[in-house]
């Protein structure tokens, strides 16, 4: 019979799937029209590379934040948003895809392990826990996944 902490890891990682009651971020990104990369409807503050590239960073970030204790605090938000309006090309979207996952994975493995403790305060934070991480983790990419399916909406590249 699982135990408490295990049903919270389980549902923890579903969570961060993130495909249960929303688009996945591979639901976002497949088949996303390389000529629209970098286009911005109207009053857009941002297009789907800034997106995508914006829960790149912040997810790295978090996992370095949970798992380094060296970890350095990047500036905000300039180092959160890339500067670049565009990828250099196709293979650098799918390189940021590619790491996105890779970080995820990162996530999942601190959530496998049950020496992690998630309550436990992070020794170099000022007070957060990896469960505080983890849930801010999904958080964070789902909110930007919706703005990259609202851009694809806007810009009539959205499967419905």
């Amino acid at each position: 019979m699982p135990t408490q902490d295990h049903a919270i890891r389980h549902e923890l990682l579903e969570f961060l799937k993130g495909s249960n009651a929303h688009a996945s971020l591979d639901d976002a990104v497949s088949d996303f029209p390389e000529s629209l990369y970098a286009k911005k409807p109207k009053d857009a503050p941002h297009n789907a590379w800034q997106q995508l590239e914006h829960i790149r960073f912040t997810l790295h970030d978090l996992l370095e934040f949970c798992t380094n204790p060296n970890y350095e605090t990047p500036k905000w938000p300039d180092d959160y948003w890339p500067k670049e309006e565009s990828p250099k090309s196709a293979a650098a979207w799918k390189d940021s895809v590619a790491a996105i996952h890779e970080d995820m994975q990162g996530l999942e493995k601190l959530l496998h392990d049950p020496k992690v403790d998630l309550s436990a305060k992070i020794p170099w934070g000022d007070g957060q826990t990896i469960l505080r991480e983890i849930l801010l983790a999904g958080d964070h990419t789902s909110y930007h996944v919706g703005q990259i399916v609202m851009l694809r909406k806007q810009l009539d590249a959205w499967k419905s």
